[in-house]
């Protein structure tokens, strides 16, 4: 993880790290809960800012450089909106 010398991440780490948290939440709250689960699409467009934030990283970063890691992503999201077109 790329930060600062003060050891806090950069504000894209946190962004990319926020929105994952955030999918996460999404996912954890209707089994703890009971409820409804979330809509596929959210879950979706969230992954899909996450790997936007990814993909500017890595601009600046050489180590955040890798295919397979953005390819596991694609393939998440494009399950995730073949179920929403099922629907």
């Amino acid at each position: 993880m790329t930060g600062s010398p003060s050891g806090r991440p950069d504000l894209l780490t946190a962004l990319s790290f926020g929105l994952l948290a955030l999918v996460g939440l999404l996912l954890l709250w209707p089994l703890l809960s009971g409820g409804q689960p979330p809509h596929p699409g959210v879950i979706g467009v969230l992954l899909l800012a996450r790997l936007g934030v990814q993909l500017l990283r890595s601009r600046t970063d050489e180590r955040l450089r890798r295919p397979v890691s953005w390819a596991v992503d694609l393939i998440l999201i494009g399950l995730l909106f073949s179920v929403v077109s099922q629907r």
